[in-house]
């Protein structure tokens, strides 16, 4: 895979070799589209891991190179809401533009009245099924891709998804039916929830967003739901603050430990969400920790 962070000062999007460059905004697509395509093309990121979606701002350079790439490969669904009108003004420009939302089967918020919830990546079968449309839309859309092996490197990372999607189900086997609930910081493991059989009882912030901020009132019932349920975890954003979350554990009388899970950005190096299938897996490894 050859993923580029376009962070700031990022890599221009001239390609060595002539390679066609395709520009995808968040880590985890980024990572996805590098997989499927291999290096068939330059592919840049403009989020860098650990960065939280909702509150991103892409430099001059990053909307340049949104602009000048040979494709470009969103989230959609208002994910990247701060990206919105590069996004619009590169597609306005004639820049062929995807958002991977439109190949899964989507679910709405279960709170707030948000509409479609843009996080389907919680789930890795809907991942294999976005996977493949970008195959589909990259293949159409940008001749040089349309060749046998990129087909093949594609199809290979897709039955990989497929594969990681039957692990996370082994893996969380263990936990009983009772006790899949789970207490997150916001609104962003409904896809997760809806895949695996577990129910989302309580959310910190209610939103899809982590900008919210929950009233004092909003704080006290869910510490309420936490004792009720007798939820043994609280699960928090690691590109997010965990503050809250501390603090609801602390206020309940039932001992509640906060887990960070990879939600909405891959993580450095080393800390077991470096790709898309890392955090994954870890997300359910950690998950299965705590409610099994």
């Amino acid at each position: 895979m050859t993923a580029l962070a376009g962070c700031g000062g990022g890599a221009d999007t001239a390609s060595p070799g002539g390679r066609p460059t395709v520009v995808v905004t968040t880590s985890i697509l980024g990572d996805v589209t590098g997989e499927l395509i291999g290096d068939a093309a330059e592919v840049v990121v403009i989020m860098p891991p650990g960065s939280d979606p909702h509150d991103f701002e892409a430099s001059a350079q990053q909307v340049d190179q949104m602009r000048r790439a040979d494709a470009l490969i969103t989230n959609g669904g208002g994910f990247e809401v701060s990206l919105a009108e590069a996004v619009e003004t590169a597609r306005s420009e004639g820049v062929p533009t995807h958002d991977a939302i439109g190949g899964v089967e989507t679910i709405d918020f279960e709170e707030g009245g948000e509409g479609v919830d843009p996080h389907f990546f919680t789930d890795p079968s809907r991942m294999a099924d976005a996977a493949a449309d970008i195959v589909d839309f990259l293949t159409t859309e940008v001749p040089a891709l349309a060749v046998d092996d990129v087909r093949t490197t594609a199809n290979a990372y897709v039955e990989e998804l497929r594969d990681v999607d039957a692990s996370v189900q082994r893996t969380l086997s263990s936990i009983p039916d009772e006790d899949r609930i789970m207490i997150t910081n916001h609104e962003v493991f409904g896809y997760f929830a809806d895949r695996y059989d577990f129910e989302v009882v309580g959310v910190v912030i209610p939103a899809g967003s982590t900008g919210g901020e929950p009233s004092a009132g909003n704080l006290a019932d869910l510490v309420g739901v936490i004792e009720e349920a007798g939820a043994p975890a609280i699960f928090a954003d690691t590109s997010a603050p965990t503050q809250l979350a501390e603090t609801l554990a602390s206020e309940s009388s039932t001992g509640v430990d906060v887990v960070e899970l990879f939600s909405e950005s891959l993580g450095e190096p080393g800390s077991g969400g470096e790709t898309y299938v890392e955090m994954v897996r870890s997300n359910a490894d950690r998950i299965a920790a705590a409610l099994g």
